[in-house]
């Protein structure tokens, strides 16, 4: 089938609108129609290089949509099923996720090689074939993925809300949630108030945080922490230490989670000194793949007990986690509609991502 998409053809390009040749499913593969897709910062991420990926590629990795075919040996979803895509496959069968670690599984490997799990190709255009960025390309009006990616939910979804599930709100909800593992009572603090830091807010707050100190240069993304759940905001890191050393009278904060654009190993030291003792530093962000060094001191560390943890996809299950996040959404207690600050029709992809880069949005949604 022809369907329309947005490719990047090289490295520091712009996305390429255009009309694709969309293969039917493989065994193990679902082909779904596409209601929203969000426009994430790892898409970005593949233009600039820090996400290395083989162009080209079909961008988008946060969507939703109703299943519309399924190949062999499909049968947790059928056709006109509302589905959630995660970005992150999982097996249910590796070590990692027979342990509880869906987030790591071992289908993960081959999130930005390119093709499909089975090494071919899903997309094909100017006589080649077109990868899918995290095997999903939702940057399509139709996508083909592997059936591990596809999270059923209840029919009557709002699944343009949903699509944020996929990534931007698991990533940041559970990096406080879960990865951090913020208790009642404790304070947090959130550098970068975008697409994942916006929910790593709320996700302290739902959690019961007593303060959230949200960190950001933008005035306009402070104000929306604020209304997303923190308690103060500041425009750079020493200006949050002020607050942190107030508000807990010098105990310290208990977790500081990294949300920026990019994790720069100059932001460690300065957040482990903000945290408590067994305070954690969570990162989230996304670094250069050449920052093979960090700041702060080790003998701290070691004399307070403090951590530095990685969060990807914020140490989230999708299977189960999506569904109960909607479930939170349907009771008022996460927010999804506030996320979206702008919309954007699948043409103008390029112009949502120079809105992202100049700060104007917390997330843009494709809608189709």
């Amino acid at each position: 089938m022809k369907t329309k998409a947005a490719v990047l053809w090289g490295l520091n390009e712009k996305w390429q609108v255009e009309e694709v040749e969309l293969d039917a499913p493989k065994e193990s593969e679902v082909l779904v129609k596409l209601t929203a897709s969000g426009l994430c910062h790892s898409d970005e991420h593949l233009v600039t290089g820090d996400i290395p990926m083989p162009f080209p590629v079909v961008g988008g990795h946060e969507g939703a949509g109703i299943v519309v075919g399924a190949g062999a040996n499909v049968t947790h979803v059928a056709e006109g099923d509302s589905v959630v895509l995660s970005f992150l496959p999982s097996c249910g069968r590796c070590s990692y996720c027979a342990r509880g670690m869906q987030n790591l599984c071992d289908l993960g490997a081959f999130l930005i090689n390119g093709p499909q799990l089975d090494g071919t190709y899903r997309f094909h255009a100017r006589g080649q074939g077109l990868g899918q960025m995290c095997l999903l390309g939702t940057f399509s009006e139709y996508t083909v993925v592997p059936a591990a990616s596809v999270v059923k939910v209840d029919n009557g979804t709002a699944l343009d809300k949903a699509a944020l599930v996929g990534c931007g709100v698991a990533t940041g909800y559970g990096s406080a949630v879960r990865t951090a593992e913020v208790r009642a009572g404790e304070t947090v603090v959130v550098m970068g108030i975008g697409g994942i830091g916006i929910n790593a807010v709320q996700g302290a707050r739902i959690a019961g945080a007593r303060n959230i100190i949200a960190i950001d240069p933008v005035q306009f993304k402070r104000d929306k922490a604020l209304e997303f759940g923190a308690t103060h905001t500041a425009a750079t890191v020493p200006e949050a230490a002020l607050l942190v050393v107030e508000l807990t009278r010098g105990q310290m904060a208990d977790s500081f989670i990294i949300t920026t654009d990019i994790a720069e190993t100059d932001y460690i030291g300065p957040a482990l000194d903000l945290v408590a003792k067994r305070g954690k530093v969570i990162i989230t962000a996304v670094a250069h793949p050449d920052a093979t060094q960090m700041s702060g001191s080790l003998f701290m560390l070691t004399m307070m007990e403090k951590q530095i943890r990685g969060s990807l996809y914020g140490s989230s299950n999708a299977q189960h986690d999506i569904p109960r996040m909607l479930d939170l959404y349907n009771k008022g207690q996460l927010k999804l509609d506030e996320l979206i600050t702008r919309e954007y029709a699948l043409e103008d992809v390029n112009q949502g991502y120079e809105d992202m880069r100049n700060g104007l949005n917390i997330r843009g949604l494709i809608r189709y």
